[in-house]
């Protein structure tokens, strides 16, 4: 037996034995031949503290983080409604109302059925949001996989009214038929517009971000009933999906209104390093999988040059990854040092587990990149989502198993 085969029988003997260890690691990197991708390193967060927890910022010093909401699972996305009410998605298909400062024990009613899962444990429910007329039309509207006869999920927006406890009249508005994709946002437009995106999927189809007749990889945008604007960049052209507005886009998992701007800003995971702001345009191509600041994941770079004529630049790097989730513009009044700052979710950086972040990210006044900072690493979460409140305060998700809804407040 050789050297490298005892290494790995030894390796898979050890995973077995310890198969309940909180802390392993199949092979070591140097010991992976080119091409394979290096097993995840599992490490168990810690608990949340049942207190709140002091922290500063450079900008913005006496600060706390609380515990509002515990034991949601993989939560994924938060919307608040007028009462005072919040709810929360769950990746699994429940969606949860926390009302009073507490989470109700039974899911919301009316959630269409979604598909779980996925080939890389990636689907499920993901973003809920609410119409910019809501208290008039009482609309939601949720984004999530939906089951196919082939037992796949295909990326789907669907909208319902809200009753007060319940969602009722649930349709779909809009189906992209893409399977095999992973998260998807949307966020309403100054124009009134919803902007939704679809993810790229991974190996071997990873080129479909490309494929302009296919909405895998890019970014849609629809009205409010789910049709196609006539002004859509593609619109009547051969060979087109009608409804995209941008293409080229690896993991979209967060979009947001700049609040100055009117433009939308998506935060884009990349595989090993190359997470990415990026400000949409519409009929632009972003270049995934022709270009990427990032590695593959077992090291090589994706491609020789990370720019491209007619390919458009992200605003905001990130090398290493922080695999950069959900965004928000701050424009509240309780932090005033942290206005037009950025805010994006990570769930680790670096590939290394209990490095989830949330990193606030500052500009200068033509929105170009002046630093940033990471906060909440104190936490060793994975970090989902973080929403400003109509209070001013920040709210973040955690995406863990026995996941929380945390808040940022002054202290």
């Amino acid at each position: 037996m050789t050297e490298r085969k005892l290494l790995v029988v030894l390796a898979v003997v050890a995973m077995v034995i310890g198969g309940r260890a909180q802390h392993r690691q199949t092979f070591a990197p140097h010991e992976l031949k080119g091409g394979d991708a290096p097993p995840a390193i599992e490490w168990s967060p810690p608990d949340l503290p049942r207190h709140p927890v002091q922290f500063e910022s450079a900008e913005e010093r006496k600060l706390k983080v609380v515990v509002i909401a515990r034991h949601l699972e993989q939560p994924w996305s938060v919307a608040f409604l007028p009462d005072g009410s919040m709810l929360v998605t769950e990746r699994a298909g429940r969606l949860r109302l926390v009302r009073d400062g507490e989470l109700q024990a039974q899911p919301v009613d009316g959630v269409p059925r979604v598909q779980p899962g996925g080939p890389r444990g990636l689907q499920g429910l993901m973003d809920v949001a609410l119409h910019p007329q809501f208290e008039r039309n009482h609309w939601v509207y949720l984004t999530y996989h939906k089951p196919t006869a082939t037992g796949e999920g295909a990326t789907t927006l669907a909208r319902g009214t809200w009753n007060g406890t319940a969602l009722v009249d649930v349709s779909d508005v809009f189906e992209s038929g893409a399977i095999d994709t992973e998260a998807s946002r949307l966020v309403f437009g100054r124009d009134g517009l919803i902007y939704m995106s679809i993810s790229a999927p991974g190996s071997p189809s990873i080129k479909r971000s490309q494929d302009p007749n296919d909405y895998a990889g890019k970014t849609v945008r629809l009205r409010d009933d789910g049709t196609i604007p006539d002004d859509n960049p593609f619109v009547g052209r051969s060979g087109y999906k009608p409804g995209i507005y941008t293409l080229g886009h690896r993991n979209g998992h967060g979009l947001a209104v700049n609040p100055e701007t009117g433009e939308i800003w998506e935060s884009e995971q990349g595989p090993s390093g190359g997470d990415e702001l990026n400000v949409l345009r519409a009929g632009r191509n972003y270049g995934w999988p022709l270009v990427s600041f990032g590695r593959d994941y077992w090291g090589k770079r994706i491609s020789p040059q990370p720019s491209r004529d007619g390919m458009e630049d992200p605003a905001v790097v990130w090398l290493p990854s922080i695999g950069a989730t959900g965004m928000t513009f701050y424009t509240g009044n309780e932090f005033p040092h942290w206005r037009r700052n950025a805010f994006v979710a990570g769930l680790r950086e670096g590939g290394i587990p209990r490095t989830g972040q949330l990193q606030r990210v500052v500009f200068n006044d033509l929105w170009e990149e002046l630093r940033r900072e990471p906060l909440l690493v104190e936490l060793k979460q994975r970090l989902r989502d973080v929403r400003q409140g109509p209070d001013g305060l920040l709210y973040v998700l955690t995406a863990e198993d026995d996941g929380a809804l945390l808040r940022i407040e002054p202290r």
